[in-house]
């Protein structure tokens, strides 16, 4: 599929959709607390998200060798990367929940991802969200015409490494527009210089995983959930980014 740059007029809808995505992650915020279980965040957000007239794009969602994924949101905690499945796990204080959100809203699609804290987490934990939160923000920096994806993927992965923490390498953010996943593949990691070229009117996701221990991961049986390998605490922030003329844009931003 190759690479379609978004008028304004699509990127108006993407905004659209985008910005509900945003408000579901403020709906769920004060939600997320020990004690309630995931499949009761994934009920909350699918009736704020179809209430407002868009569908949860990720139920339903799966791969030629991927049973249908069956929840709203991506509930991923403490050592699950990402896929996690909603169910009856319950938070408790100290866990971090990854929460990744897609809808459709008029035909065009809005994705980002969220990991909370639950109640006081560990130093460990919190310096993790930090650091993870910062390397989308430096990528985010670094997606503007005139630069490359190897530099978006390289801001992600020498900080990160810098920190002493690890970048995940086989899931990777991806162009979206009337589809969830289209056109560039935005690796975490890179080389400066290198690699597609960025233009107005691009429209991608950038969503680095990042690990406390190594970046190995290792995939459950239920086919999504994804695990680090060696049981570390992991974390994930997303957005969905327009590269303009004028610098970056982020679409999932309130």
């Amino acid at each position: 599929m190759a690479i379609t740059l978004k008028n304004r007029q699509q990127i108006g809808l993407l905004r659209e959709a985008g910005q509900l995505v945003a408000q579901t992650f403020e709906m769920l915020r004060p939600h997320v607390k020990p004690g309630v279980s995931l499949i009761e965040l994934d009920r909350l957000a699918e009736q704020f998200i179809r209430a407002r007239g868009a569908e949860p794009i990720y139920k339903g969602y799966g791969g030629k060798n991927q049973p249908p994924f069956p929840g709203t949101i991506c509930a991923s905690v403490n050592d699950v990367i990402c896929h996690g499945i909603p169910n009856g796990r319950r938070l408790l204080e100290g866990d971090i929940i990854g929460v990744d959100i897609g809808v459709r809203l008029n035909g065009w699609v809005g994705d980002a991802c969220v990991t909370y804290p639950v109640g006081k987490v560990s130093g460990e934990a919190e310096r993790l969200l930090e650091v993870t939160r910062q390397a989308l923000e430096l990528a985010i920096d670094q997606s503007r015409t005139g630069k490359r994806l190897g530099d978006v993927g390289h801001a992600i992965q020498s900080y990160v490494e810098s920190q002493g923490f690890s970048v995940v390498r086989e899931y990777t953010g991806h162009g979206l527009g009337r589809h969830l996943h289209e056109e560039p593949t935005v690796l975490h990691h890179g080389r400066p210089g290198t690699g597609l070229s960025l233009r107005a009117g691009m429209v991608f996701t950038i969503e680095p995983m990042v690990n406390a221990g190594r970046p190995e991961t290792r995939q459950m049986d239920d086919g999504w959930t994804v695990k680090t390998a060696d049981g570390s605490l992991s974390a994930q922030f997303e957005h969905t980014i327009v590269v303009t003329d004028n610098g970056p844009e982020l679409l999932t931003l309130l």
